[in-house]
């Protein structure tokens, strides 16, 4: 990367998120000059200070040790943008409360911020987004009278797992041209040998198609565990049977939660993207979404539910996590709410959520249990009471 005009090679903007943060750190370890620059004040002097503002496996100490070299730097200060030769944009296109995606949020944001841009520079749009924004931003440039160049290189890591997978997955690079498709290449290159060229649009739906590949996945498992469940049958002991050493039949999941910021929100963008025509994806909605309120409709069937209290262990939207973002533990709450004596809810990771109560507590005061979280520590829960367990994290079954 180029350091005669610029202070830093890069600039991550949104960079103390799940997505931006562990590029940064991940960048910095190969070499690289990397700015951060975020408006939350709070995440960005945790940063500073060597500490994650989330769980990320493996990223505290690769931060520190960037911090210590002085090739990691964070800030509020959005002038850092234009000391940037790659400018890193980690800005997501939300779902509203209609489920209806935002294609204008991206836009916004950098509309807000373009005094900061210079010409030369190179601007990658990070996140997910809507079709065609990319096309949007190029837009927005250029009419600003901005020669510089725009890729989009969706990320397509695991949450938890971004310090491997960054290192070891292949990048999707795209640019409306070579010479911009080739300065991303290199800006990835520094992280992965493996790297994939698409056109603009190509890259937005490759995107969009794998979230919701994984969204269609659970679903098809969700709707088999409902149909083996409802005839008092084992959905986890018929997939390990029909899966054991039969390859075509390898990557079909348990049942569980589908949730989190990614999955159900990128299955609504790609059904307005088809204005409303996406049968399947719609489908898949009414299955995973609809989860929670079959567990507890099969807890009423099974147990006086209304004179019973209810524990939740897990609030995180998946196991090993402590982002609750979009988690169904919590729709799963609200249900229980209603039509339980009352819910008492536990988890050892999440930070932000002042009502959760320790482990021990929920375990002595409930009546009925729900892994609403599959993580490890509750394997080891030894427990005389009901638990339903569409994990089969305990090993004792899923049927409810």
């Amino acid at each position: 990367m180029s350091g005669t005009t610029f202070d830093h090679d890069v600039v991550v903007v949104g960079g103390c998120g799940h997505v931006g943060l562990p590029l940064a750190i991940a960048l910095a370890s190969r070499g690289l000059d990397v700015a951060i620059q975020d408006i939350d004040a709070r995440a960005v002097d945790l940063v500073l200070s060597g500490e994650l503002p989330f769980m990320e496996d493996g990223a505290q100490e690769v931060l520190q040790q960037g911090l210590a070299a002085g090739r990691l730097t964070a800030t509020t200060d959005p002038e850092v943008i234009g000391r940037s030769e790659v400018v890193v944009v980690v800005i997501g296109t939300p779902v509203d409360e209609h489920l209806n995606p935002d294609p204008h949020a991206v836009t916004k944001a950098l509309r807000e911020s373009l005094g900061s841009f210079r010409d030369g520079q190179l601007v990658v749009l990070r996140s997910t987004v809507y079709p065609g924004v990319t096309r949007t931003i190029e837009r927005l440039f250029a009419d600003a009278g901005l020669d510089l160049d725009v890729a989009f290189c969706p990320e397509r890591i695991a949450e938890g797992r971004a310090m491997e997978e960054l290192f070891t997955l292949p990048q999707i690079v795209s640019a409306r041209t070579q010479d911009a498709r080739d300065r991303a290449a290199k800006l990835f290159g520094a992280l992965t040998p493996s790297v994939v060229e698409l056109d603009p649009e190509e890259a937005e739906l490759a995107k969009l198609f794998t979230n919701n590949w994984r969204y269609i996945k659970f679903a098809a498992a969700n709707q088999f565990y409902v149909m083996a469940n409802d005839h008092g049958l084992d959905y986890d002991r018929i997939r390990k049977a029909l899966a054991h050493d039969y390859p075509r039949a390898a990557d079909m999941p348990g049942a569980g939660f589908a949730a989190g910021p990614c999955l159900f929100k990128d299955t609504m963008q790609l059904a307005a993207f088809t204005d409303n025509s996406y049968v399947l994806g719609h489908s898949a909605m009414l299955v995973n979404e609809g989860l929670p309120l079959y567990l507890v409709t099969r807890m009423e069937q099974a147990h006086d539910l209304a004179d019973l209290r209810v524990g939740i262990l897990g609030m995180a939207f998946k196991g090993e996590s402590d982002d609750i973002r979009s988690s169904l533990s919590y729709k799963l709450k609200r249900i229980l709410e209603f039509r339980s004596r009352e819910v008492f809810c536990t988890d050892p990771y999440v930070t932000v959520d002042d009502s959760l109560l320790p482990l021990e507590e929920v375990l002595e005061r409930s009546d009925v249990l729900v892994i609403g979280a599959p993580h490890k520590t509750y394997a080891d829960v030894v427990t005389d009471k009901p638990v339903v367990d569409v994990w089969n994290l305990l090993g004792n079954g899923t049927t409810v």
